[in-house]
């Protein structure tokens, strides 16, 4: 079982900045492959940058080179560094673990990109 608690979301101004954090409880955090997704209103849930557990990361293409992705096993957090925020960043953003075939998930952190 793994139990996943998001935090660091709130209400930034476009361009500005905000780092998303996700802490998990379990003994098999650093086996694990990590993610950040999101749901704007009205849209699908979608991934928007990953991390497996030897540290390769991904992005979806509308946030690279502003997000960054990182973990810390010692901890067992996941964060998301978020830069050049715009208003269509504006979701929940979901922490993700997957274990095998089965997906654990936080239950969200609001950002909201608006002047």
């Amino acid at each position: 079982q793994v139990q996943l608690v998001e935090s660091g979301g709130g209400l930034v101004q476009p361009g500005g900045s905000l780092r998303l954090s996700c802490a998990a409880s379990t003994s098999i955090f650093s086996l694990l492959d990590m993610g950040w997704y999101r749901q704007a209103p009205g849209k699908q849930r979608e991934l928007v940058s990953g991390i497996t557990s030897d540290g390769n990361t991904n992005y979806v293409d509308s946030v690279a080179g502003r997000f960054t992705i990182f973990r810390n096993n010692d901890k067992n957090t996941v964060s998301l560094a978020m830069n050049s925020l715009k208003p269509e960043d504006t979701a929940v953003y979901y922490c993700n673990a997957q274990l095998g075939p089965r997906p654990y998930w936080g239950k969200g952190t609001l950002v909201t990109v608006s002047s």
